[in-house]
């Protein structure tokens, strides 16, 4: 990400309290040590890209607790997902889940996220970049869409931003007026009432019978705190720690985000999408890939629980919510101007 880097794109005008640009992650490299990064709530980032005609992988903003003002450079269509940090263009509330068109010039202002951590921001033909490793962005710092050539608007979104520029008339901007219903990973942020406790649901991990009965016990019946220490690499927990039965040295093994490792004091770690490849602390439990995104929405200070289930019911879990995930997106590709 560059100061001044042509006018295809939007600028930074602050850049928020963590402002990353994230894809999908990688696959195929955590065996040479490289971690396979991405969203932290993938189905977020999934609709928000299908939201504005795009692949489910191209790159999009990934907005921390508190987002940037970004002002755009030229008319962009865009859609914003997750958690709700109150996006607005010229003092107006800006719908999310939705296709929205915004005008050359404006600027997209969020505030702090009123419930969940993270917000995706994705725009029609993909941001430039995204594959890499860009850091943090800061004020200033230029997000280019990716060029013809690289990526293009899809027809489909090249015909919601021709209408809806027109229904904006002196505006600067419009939305579609239908939306995408928010995935489960919502929960603890959407239209609902708000989870005290958030329950992720977990099987148990290779070293589980390592722990005396009692923290195997209390790890599925007691709740836990998210530690500020939380970040993208793992979610940092308070409560009663786990005690092991040996205190012997475990060799250093592979490692996936959702792992929940016990380091000495006790107090577990939930792996994220940063976490390391391997790790030599044992693995009490591992939350069920259909729960990840619920994880990346949690914020420091909100509760969670772990309940229990068997491997082959969090691999149902997971077929039936793709299943969601690919009849949401038909229905979506399915809207026409």
């Amino acid at each position: 990400m560059t100061t001044s880097e042509g006018n295809n794109g939007f600028l930074l005008k602050n850049g928020g309290l963590l402002t990353t640009v994230q894809h999908l992650g990688t696959s195929g490299l955590r065996a040479y040590g490289v971690s396979g990064g991405g969203a932290m709530d993938r189905e977020s980032l999934r609709i928000a890209n299908w939201l504005t005609g795009n692949s489910e992988d191209e790159a999009g903003l990934e907005l921390t607790l508190a987002g940037p003002e970004l002002v755009l450079e030229t008319d962009m269509l865009v859609a914003i997902t997750g958690a709700p940090m109150s996006p607005s263009v010229d003092g107006e509330a800006l719908p999310m889940w939705r296709p929205v068109w915004v005008r050359q010039g404006a600027a997209i202002r969020f505030g702090r996220a009123a419930r969940g951590c993270r917000t995706y921001v994705a725009a029609a033909g993909g941001l430039a970049g995204g594959r890499g490793k860009a850091g943090r962005l800061r004020a200033g710092d230029f997000v280019r869409l990716r060029e013809r050539g690289e990526a293009a608007p899809s027809r489909w979104a090249a015909e919601w931003a021709a209408v809806l520029a027109r229904e904006a008339g002196g505006r600067n901007w419009s939305a579609a007026r239908w939306f995408a219903p928010p995935p489960r990973s919502s929960s603890c942020y959407g239209g609902g009432a708000p989870q005290a406790v958030i329950g992720l649901r977990t099987m148990t991990g290779s070293e589980f019978g390592q722990f005396s009965e009692a923290a195997r016990t209390a790890f599925f019946r007691e709740r836990y705190r998210v530690a500020p220490a939380s970040d993208r690499m793992g979610c940092r927990l308070e409560g009663a720690p786990l005690e092991r039965l040996s205190r012997a040295e475990l060799l250093s093994h592979g490692v996936t985000p959702g792992a929940v490792q016990v380091p000495p004091g006790g107090l577990p770690i939930v792996l994220g999408a940063d976490c390391q490849t391997t790790g030599g602390y044992p693995k009490i439990a591992h939350v069920a890939t259909v729960d990840l995104p619920l994880l990346g929405q949690l914020k420091p200070g909100d509760w969670l629980s772990f309940q229990h289930v068997a491997l082959e019911e969090a691999q149902r879990l997971d077929l039936e919510s793709e299943y969601e995930m690919s009849m949401l997106k038909a229905a979506i590709r399915s809207r026409r101007p």
